[in-house]
């Protein structure tokens, strides 16, 4: 499917910088690029170009004026990131020279792209799939290598040969199914073992996608992390030293940190929100008092707490009531303060008051135990997401929705195959397939396809 219009946007961020980009694609925009692009060898024609060649020279205006000395690439048709023959004309770096070069560009009968259409194009074209189309956003939106490297892996559409094998499998299941319905005196009642065997095997594999977009959330949307305790047991300190530098100030004095200090790491490729919050204590200073109620809040939203001990204090009522009103399932205690030669806290006291609960010894000053943290952490995070492969995957939600709608008709057809008529479960088949199509782009509502690239930017 080829469109009959030309469009042309800025792909580059403005701005000043080495280049900027203006990219054209439609079935005509060599031919008009052609009427404003003057070579410097004037025995090239850019018409006659192959694609994947680039060409010096100048753009000129309608008087025959230089507006910019720039290089202009060809790609042609099917071979292009649209599917269409596409222009890139690579002007020098800034707002008016990409400015004026567009507003020429515009000025012969090309309009200006929407938000996305690029990749639009190339959907539409054949190009790509939508978990493709939806991997580009994820691979600008990126938070950490490790996310864009899922996200990477979608883009080169190493799932689509699943997806589409899954889709196989339905569609024969379906056309058993309706050929039964249609034809009852010719084609004999399906194979219901054979059915439920192929089902089995596609919920098996919808599961596992699940899974594994489940784990890859963690990479895309990263997660909260609180540093907890009562005053002065190292809170501060063990923020600076994940960090890898001085953000929290750091004294003797309890209750120095009042509110609610916060930055950004990457822990194995996961993006974090780290946290110190205010020591959690009764006082009667009215700031300190505020800054402890804001970490409690913080510590509800947590998708992890660090909770910190002081080894030669030991554990005190007021550590005790603090543990208490922490979620176990999100704790990681680390014993903090290890290289003093006081130490007031025993293995039988840990394994009586933090039974199940994930322990590590360690000193903030002398940075023992630290690996052992950042592994707990990534364990804690992933724990119960099942690898698919040894492997994550990267999905919206309105890709995770579609697997769960999948599967939840995939669950029905197992519940009540051979016990309900065959038209009920042809619909909970064709359901499980239109599913997948809406991951795929077979089956999408326009609607729901304008709401995706109104996500993207415009040359994109």
């Amino acid at each position: 499917m080829l469109f009959n219009d030309d469009i042309a946007a800025i792909a580059t961020p403005p701005g000043e910088g080495g280049i900027a980009i203006i990219r054209l694609s439609g079935s005509s925009v060599i031919e008009k690029v052609s009427r404003i692009f003057k070579p410097y060898n004037p025995e090239v024609d850019i018409k006659n170009k192959p694609g994947y060649t680039m060409t010096l020279g100048w753009i000129l205006d309608d008087k025959g004026e230089y507006i910019d000395e720039v290089l202009v690439s060809i790609m042609r048709a099917p071979k292009s990131y649209t599917g269409e023959d596409v222009v890139e004309i690579n002007c020098h770096g800034g707002i008016l020279p990409a400015r004026k070069c567009l507003e020429e560009v515009l000025n012969h009968g090309i309009r200006l792209a929407e938000p996305g259409e690029f990749t639009r194009r190339a959907f539409l074209n054949g190009r790509m799939d939508m978990s493709q189309v939806e991997a580009v956003i994820e691979i600008i939106r990126a938070k950490s290598e490790k996310s864009m490297k899922l996200a990477l892996k979608q883009l080169k559409g190493e799932k689509k040969e699943d997806f589409n094998r899954l889709e196989d499998i339905l569609t024969s299941i379906n056309a058993a199914i309706e050929a039964s319905i249609d034809f009852p005196d010719e084609v004999d009642e399906p194979d219901y073992a054979g059915l439920e065997e192929n089902i089995k095997i596609v919920l098996d594999e919808v599961n596992k996608f699940i899974e594994a977009a489940r784990r890859g959330e963690v990479y895309r949307e990263g997660i909260k992390i609180v540093i907890s305790g009562k005053p002065n047991v190292g809170k501060s300190s063990l923020l600076n030293l994940l960090l890898r530098k001085d953000k929290a100030i750091v004294t003797d004095i309890p209750g120095t940190t009042r509110d609610i200090v916060e930055d950004y790491l990457n822990i194995n490729g996961i993006p974090v929100k780290i946290m110190d919050t205010a020591g959690i204590r009764e006082t009667d200073d009215i700031v300190e008092r505020i800054g402890v109620e804001k970490s409690g809040q913080a510590i509800k939203e947590a998708d992890l707490v660090i909770f910190l001990l002081d080894v030669a204090s030991g554990i005190t009522e007021e550590d005790i009531r603090i543990y208490q009103g922490l979620n176990k399932e999100k704790v990681i205690v680390l014993v903090n303060k290890e290289d003093l030669a006081e130490k007031n806290i025993s293995e039988e006291e840990i394994k009586k008051l933090f039974g199940g609960v994930r322990v590590i010894r360690g000193s903030v000053k002398e940075k023992t135990g630290l690996d052992e943290l950042i592994s707990a952490i990534t364990e804690m995070v992933l724990e119960g997401k099942t690898d698919y492969d040894g492997e994550e995957l990267i999905f919206n939600l309105r890709q995770q929705k579609a697997l769960e709608k999948a599967r939840e008709h995939l669950i029905s057809v197992l519940d009540s195959l051979g016990q309900v008529p065959l038209d009920c479960t042809a619909v909970d088949v064709r359901g499980a397939l239109e599913a997948l199509g809406e991951i795929t782009g077979k089956n999408i509502k326009e609607e729901i396809i304008n709401r995706i690239f109104q996500d993207f930017c415009i040359g994109k």
